[in-house]
């Protein structure tokens, strides 16, 4: 998975003869695993069709604010620059770039350009006097003080047959650049993070266990989210039929022991441990051989406390930023400030069983994140939501 993957990229393009270079890029983004849409000048269709673009983006190409003369129908270039994830402008003329300078908008591409929230990539394309000449190197400054980010030209043989710098950066490397770009502004960049998900599983015989009924969304999803945002991340899974997100370390575990000894092998070296693991504390003090037969009488199972995970990481920790999970159904606030103060934790996450849409076996999840000093309830929102809540709250913290 690359930091591309699931980004939308709006791509504009404009009349250089390096915008038929634009239909290996826009290939190169949908191999990243990113949306294209494509809006091009009505200069650039006189170097590369809409067509080929539309049908490698598989998106309209989008050209004019027009859609349809006869009924007036429009294309809003604010919802287009608002959509976009990512803008990237190649090739940027040195008429373009005067443009963007300028403030001049007039045609669609610069009306979606200054409609933009995203961050902004031009990789400028043009001929080795019109580059070097003092106006377009201005441009460029000022360009990047407005907080677009230059994609440098390369240097090459130009169409006029001059060789040196105006050639726009080849696709595969513009595309390594904002990855490299992005990669390096994600805030958990150089952070290793461990994460526990999912139910254990404490065995009463060879066909029987003790349970629950989490379903290690809550914790995957966190996985998910912690490596978009850049961290290298170890995810310790319980039982569960959930899928290895992409770019993540999973092992799999089964018992509360196994998971022990597995969150105990990897907590040294993270900076980040996150247990949203929903761990048996109990076990049966005596495991059953073979099948336990069924009886007229009742059957009795002794039990005894598992490992305490949590605590004895907080017993141990030295420059770990430390993150527990309590699922309460009563006195809930301050069951989790307890268990907070008592495992010496950094930070726990709250959710309660009584909050409709929280808890075990949803989708949703609506939690309050609380350390010593402050309580911050989230609303209900999509476990995805709430992995990036809870992550953004971490990284608020470290950096603080």
């Amino acid at each position: 998975m690359t930091v591309l993957s699931g980004k939308k990229i709006l791509l504009g393009v404009t009349g250089g003869i390096a915008a038929y270079k634009t239909t290996f890029l826009v290939r190169q983004f949908i191999k990243a695993g990113a949306q294209v849409q494509v809006v091009m000048t009505n200069n650039a269709k006189e170097f590369v069709t809409p067509l080929v673009l539309s049908t490698l983006s598989k998106n309209p190409v989008l050209s004019s604010f027009t859609k349809d003369e006869a009924s007036g129908e429009w294309t809003n270039h604010v919802d287009v620059g608002l959509w976009a994830d990512i803008m990237v402008i190649a090739p940027a003329t040195a008429n373009t770039l005067a443009k963007m300078v300028s403030g001049e908008s007039d045609n669609f591409l610069m009306a979606v350009y200054r409609s933009a929230k995203c961050p902004v990539y031009f990789a400028p394309a043009m001929d080795l006097d019109m580059y070097k000449h003092p106006s377009t190197q201005e441009n460029f400054k000022k360009l990047v003080a407005f907080g677009n980010i230059m994609i440098p030209a390369e240097s090459g043989e130009l169409a006029s047959g001059l060789v040196g710098e105006g050639r726009m950066a080849e696709p595969e490397n513009i595309v390594e650049f904002i990855e490299n770009d992005i990669a390096a502004k994600l805030p958990l960049k150089g952070k290793k993070v461990l994460i526990t998900a999912g139910p254990t599983y404490e065995a009463i015989d060879p066909v029987r266990f003790i349970g629950n009924h989490s379903s290690g969304r809550m914790g995957y999803a966190i996985a998910t989210s912690a490596s978009k945002l850049g961290a290298e991340v170890i995810l310790i899974s319980g039982p569960t039929f959930l899928q290895s997100p992409n770019g993540v370390h999973t092992i799999r575990v089964t018992s509360a022991e196994e998971m022990y000894k597995k969150v105990h092998e990897y907590f040294k070296n993270v900076d980040i441990a996150i247990l949203s693991a929903a761990v048996a504390d109990y076990k049966p003090k005596n495991v059953a051989d073979q099948k336990i037969k069924k009886k007229v009488s009742s059957l009795s199972i002794e039990l005894e406390p598992t490992k305490d995970i949590l605590a004895s990481l907080g017993a141990e920790k030295k420059h770990q930023f430390l993150v527990g999970f309590a699922l309460e159904t009563e006195n809930e606030l301050e069951n989790a400030k307890g268990k907070l103060k008592r495992k010496n934790l950094d930070a726990i996450v709250l959710n309660s069983l009584n909050d409709e849409g929280a808890g075990f076996g949803t989708s949703t999840n609506k939690v309050t994140f609380i350390d010593s000093n402050s309580v911050t309830p989230f609303s209900l929102k999509s476990k995805e939501e709430v992995s990036v809540d809870i992550l953004n709250e971490i990284i608020a913290r470290l950096h603080a």
